[in-house]
């Protein structure tokens, strides 16, 4: 339960940056819905995370699951914001 708290405190530390750009900038253009999307999948990134921290063992393996983690979030995360992908 602790770290589902302290994973929603980190999102919403992170969220807060947009948030607070957009009070100093035209160039952020937040919604509501950006916001819930950008919640859900910092919120999947770091309790992954935290989840490969404390299953995997072998340090090396760790830290090739997180990297592939981080690829895939920074993946999904410019898809979402310019697309990339043509479909």
């Amino acid at each position: 339960m602790k770290s589902i708290v302290r994973n929603l405190i980190i999102v919403l530390v992170l969220l807060s940056i947009p948030l607070v750009a957009m009070q100093f900038t035209d160039e952020v253009e937040w919604g509501a819905g950006d916001f819930l999307v950008g919640g859900i999948i910092l919120f999947c990134l770091i309790s992954g995370i935290d989840y490969l921290l404390h299953r995997i063992e072998n340090r090396k393996y760790r830290v090739l699951a997180i990297i592939l983690l981080l690829v895939v979030f920074f993946l999904i995360w410019v898809e979402l914001a310019v697309g990339i992908f043509p479909f």
